[in-house]
This record gives C-alpha cells, sequence and structure tokens, in this order.
C-alpha cells in the first residue's frame, strides 16, 4: 500500500486513490489475470454472450445474497447511479427522487441531481431532475414527502465526501419503510462502502436498508475502471430488454478484473480484516480524545476541530496520504484493505505525535 515519488520518497496510501486501489498498488493477482486476459481477447461488443460477464454477474449476485436478480455492468460510479434512476422511472412510471443534505453521488444529470452540492449543480439547475432533499439522520423529516410521487430514495450508508457522516441504525430502517410504502425504490450508494470494506459485505444490509438496487463502482475491479447496478428480481422482470446498454460496461477486461479482486478479497476475508484495522486503531487512539474517529471498518474519518488541513499536512510531512472533505475538521481514511497492524502502528504514532490544541496554540 506504498506510493513512491520521483525522488524514490515511499508514502504509505491511507487515501487509495480516493478508495479505489482496494487490494493496493499493482496486485500480484490481477496483475497476473488481466495479463492472461490481454493475451486473449481485449475487447468485444456486448451484442454477444461473454463467459467472463456472466460469471462476474452471477459471482456479485451471489455475494450480494440476491436470487433471481440481475447486474448491469457500466464504467463509473457516476454511470452506476445514472442508472439506477433511470432503472427506478422505468419501474415506477415516476420521475421525482428523495436524496439526502450532504449526499454525493456523481456528476452526470441524474446523478448531480440527487448530489447536495450548489457549486456543481449551479450551471444545469435548469435540466435536473425534482428532488427532495431531506436532512440527514432525520426521522421525522421522513414525513414531510409524498412517498407514493417518489421513483426512489437514494443515499449512500456513509456519506463519505460529506466527511464520513454515519446516522443511528433506526433511521436506515425508517428510510427504507417509508420507501416501501409508498412503492419508491431503494437505491444503496455502495461505491465506497461495499465490498467489505466496512465490516459486512454490503453495509446497506446490515443496517437493515433492503435495496432494491445495489451501485457499485471504486475497487469492484481493482483499478481497472469498472462499475455494477445490481437488481433484485422483482426490478429484473419489469426491465425492459432495451432499457440499458453500454459498449464497453462488462467487456472483457473489466470483468475478467472484478473476477479476480473478488476472488482477493474472499481469499482475505475483508469484512473481518477491516473490522479488526478500526479496532486496532481506535484502541491505538485512546490517548488522543481531540481525534475523533468517525465511520466504520476501512472508511474512517478523523475529526479534529478547526484542525483538517494541519492534520492532513502533518501526516503528508510523515509520509502519509489521506484524503480531504467538504466538512474542513474531517480528514478521511480510505486505505487498501491490505493494511496490516505495521501500517497501522505508523499512522497512529504520526497521530499520537500531532500537537494536541494546547500545545498548537502555545506555540
Amino acid at each position: 500500500m506504498e506510493v513512491i515519488d520521483r525522488e524514490g520518497g515511499r508514502y504509505s496510501d491511507w487515501y487509495g486513490g480516493h478508495c479505489v486501489a482496494i487490494l493496493g498498488h499493482s496486485p500480484p493477482s490481477l496483475a497476473r489475470a488481466l495479463s492472461r486476459q490481454l493475451r486473449r481477447l481485449v475487447f468485444y461488443s456486448t451484442a454477444v454472450r461473454l463467459g467472463l460477464r456472466e460469471e462476474a454477474a452471477r459471482r456479485l449476485l451471489a455475494r450480494a445474497g440476491v436470487e433471481g436478480g440481475g447486474v448491469f455492468f457500466c464504467n463509473s460510479g457516476a454511470e452506476a447511479n445514472e442508472n439506477a434512476l433511470k432503472i427506478a422511472v422505468e419501474v415506477t412510471g415516476r420521475k421525482r427522487f428523495v436524496a439526502f443534505t450532504g449526499s454525493f453521488h456523481g456528476r452526470t444529470l441524474l446523478a448531480l441531481s440527487v448530489t447536495d452540492d450548489p457549486i456543481l449543480r449551479a450551471p444545469f439547475t435548469d435540466l435536473l431532475a425534482p428532488v427532495d432533499f431531506l436532512p440527514w439522520g432525520d426521522e421525522g423529516a421522513l414525513g414531510t414527502v409524498d412517498w407514493t410521487r417518489v421513483a426512489a430514495v437514494i443515499l449512500e450508508p456513509i456519506q463519505s465526501m460529506a466527511g464520513i457522516r454515519t446516522a443511528p441504525d433506526g433511521w436506515y430502517r425508517a428510510v427504507a419503510r417509508r420507501a416501501h410504502e409508498g412503492g419508491a425504490l431503494v437505491v444503496a450508494d455502495e461505491i465506497q462502502s461495499g465490498l467489505g470494506r466496512c465490516g459486512s459485505w454490503f453495509l446497506s444490509h446490515t443496517l437493515g436498508l433492503a435495496p432494491d438496487v445495489l451501485t457499485l463502482a471504486k475497487g469492484l475491479a481493482g483499478g481497472v475502471p469498472a462499475a455494477a447496478v445490481v437488481v433484485g428480481r422483482a426490478v429484473r422482470e419489469r426491465l425492459g430488454p432495451q432499457s440499458l446498454g453500454s459498449t464497453f460496461g462488462g467487456g472483457p477486461l473489466a470483468s475478467r478484473a472484478i473476477l479476480a479482486t473478488l476472488s482477493e478479497l474472499e481469499r482475505l476475508d475483508v469484512p473481518s480484516r477491516a473490522q479488526a484495522v478500526e479496532d486496532d486503531l481506535r484502541r491505538r487512539l485512546t490517548a488522543r480524545p481531540d481525534l475523533v474517529l468517525r465511520g466504520r471498518g476501512l472508511l474512517l474519518g478523523l475529526e479534529v476541530r478547526g484542525r483538517g488541513a494541519e492534520l492532513r499536512r502533518h501526516l503528508l510531512a510523515q509520509r502519509i496520504l489521506t484524503g480531504g472533505s467538504r466538512d474542513p475538521d474531517v480528514v478521511r481514511l480510505m486505505p487498501p484493505v491490505i493494511v496490516g497492524r505495521r501500517e497501522v502502528a505508523r499512522l497512529a504514532r504520526a497521530l499520537l505525535a500531532f500537537p494536541p490544541p494546547a500545545a498548537a496554540a502555545g506555540a
């Protein structure tokens, strides 16, 4: 999980290329699988069946515990969310959505419609779909929407860009109940939280969100561009044959990379590994109550009031890469799942060496 600069300096990567390098950089198992595939078939049209694509779909459905469902492969998280919302429109006949303050789902038009970022949205306001943005984690606000007019509610189990924000477990169940009672679909954006990173293969299942649609991307293919929309039987049976399409989605290289990545994640037992790393880091930071650890597993945020940028600079000086967020107080940690005790100890030493608030003020 290291990256090396042009002078040979080695950096411990707790950012993971924005949560993409799930197995680290150039993992040998993925490199071998791609090398073999490059010599066999690089690309062919989705107009014909591809055994690799079908196998990747079966593996994802099995891992998600979905019987009789379907998978649509595309190339990025924004594409996955865009198509998930299109599916909801086709299935329900409705054209309104519910999303939440702090959300980030991508920059294509429907995905941007449900993204709570005024700066990104401003140039395209007239093109965006109608959306009710509800306060994150507020169960009472769920009753302010006419759910019988809503095609889908979309949410991230953990709001990453907003600063690793979670909500009470009961709130997720309430979202699912309200949506399903009104005939709306539940779309779980597991682009960052899925594939074992948060201590379970899909965090939405653990939280009782009961999604009708799952979206996956980021580390799905270990760094090769790939994304997937996973739907249950009830949704799949209501889609027409021309509902979705992609030239490159689920191509030979992406499918081979997905299969290799899933095999390695399963071999590593990533959910248990992620939980163990979180527990280890929390234990090491008990001496620093000013460093508040948010999130679950290996999708974490370090909250330091008024000092987020200062903490990132401190860690970079120790050759540790981290991510920022829209919350200036929160530094994000999204490392490859191969992170071990040595890397955790290195990060913890650097964090414990960060001047506490009183010392910083005195300086």
